[in-house]
């Protein structure tokens, strides 16, 4: 006999799901496509981190965890992972150069604003974008990089051919593919984190909203401006001292663990949520 899951539980993954379904079906991904990506998902879950005593799995275990024929079982069990590592290489090495430039007192003031970089080493020297691309990898050209940036909206370049940041994280403001990548990373631990609280395993990560129902728009704009302003700052400050530490940790031979410290906005007319019972 299956014991009926928590209706606590549904009610909240109904509401999980909603916007996960609106970005598919803007995106032309249809119920049935979904389903047959999710049953690869189900077997992949049950196979690796639901053994019992460490017993290998059978095809019948798995059927009867995930309620997947054990057709479909034995075929996807034989499947390759469709994913890959947590970020593509180009948007992690991103990652890495913008981190540097906002901690780095070569490329940033004392508050980690990063500093407009003349974009040749032959016009800046040590602070110049060339640098910057080299003190993080010896495998890639700057240009390469900048041409990159420039496209998705990361950098510029002003009349004195130095190189700006645009944003103060690797947002791209352009180009679906590297946004699509943050918003598997970030969702991704957000909900680990959410998910690992609800399960009482282990001592509870950080995981807090504050959020109002009754608010003007004029209010939420000024909320909203504070949060860039301030979690900017928080961010900032926390990327400052996790490069530090990735610095004197590098000796160290304990295992490596890696974090991800998020914060986030949201509004929505209170007629929606209302809507979504």
């Amino acid at each position: 006999m299956q014991i009926a899951p928590p209706q606590s539980l549904i009610q909240a993954l109904r509401r999980v799901m909603r916007p996960m379904v609106r970005l598919m079906l803007r995106k032309g991904i249809t119920y049935t496509y979904f389903a047959d990506l999710l049953k690869g998902i189900f077997v992949e879950i049950a196979d690796n981190e639901f053994k019992i005593d460490g017993k290998p799995q059978s095809d019948s275990r798995i059927s009867l965890l995930t309620g997947v024929h054990r057709k479909d079982v034995r075929r996807l069990r034989h499947q390759s992972p469709a994913h890959g590592s947590d970020l593509p290489e180009a948007i992690s090495l991103g990652a890495q150069l913008v981190s540097t430039w906002m901690s780095q007192s070569t490329f940033c003031k004392p508050d980690g604003q990063p500093l407009p970089l003349a974009r040749l080493a032959s016009a800046g020297g040590d602070a110049s974008f060339e640098n910057l691309v080299a003190s993080v990898s010896k495998d890639i050209r700057a240009r390469v990089v900048l041409d990159e940036w420039l496209r998705i909206g990361v950098a510029t370049l002003d009349d004195q051919d130095r190189v700006h940041l645009c944003v103060n994280a690797f947002v791209p403001r352009s180009g679906f593919d590297e946004k699509a990548a943050y918003f598997a990373h970030n969702v991704h631990d957000h909900a680990c984190a959410a998910v690992h609280n609800l399960t009482g395993d282990g001592p509870a990560l950080f995981e807090r909203s504050v959020h109002y129902d009754a608010l003007t728009p004029a209010s939420v704009v000024q909320l909203r401006e504070q949060t860039s302003r301030n979690g900017m700052e928080l961010l900032l400050a926390l990327n400052q001292q996790a490069a530090d530490f990735e610095r004197s940790d590098a000796a160290s031979e304990e295992p490596r663990q890696r974090i991800t410290v998020g914060l986030y906005f949201y509004t929505e007319s209170s007629d929606e949520l209302d809507s979504e019972g």
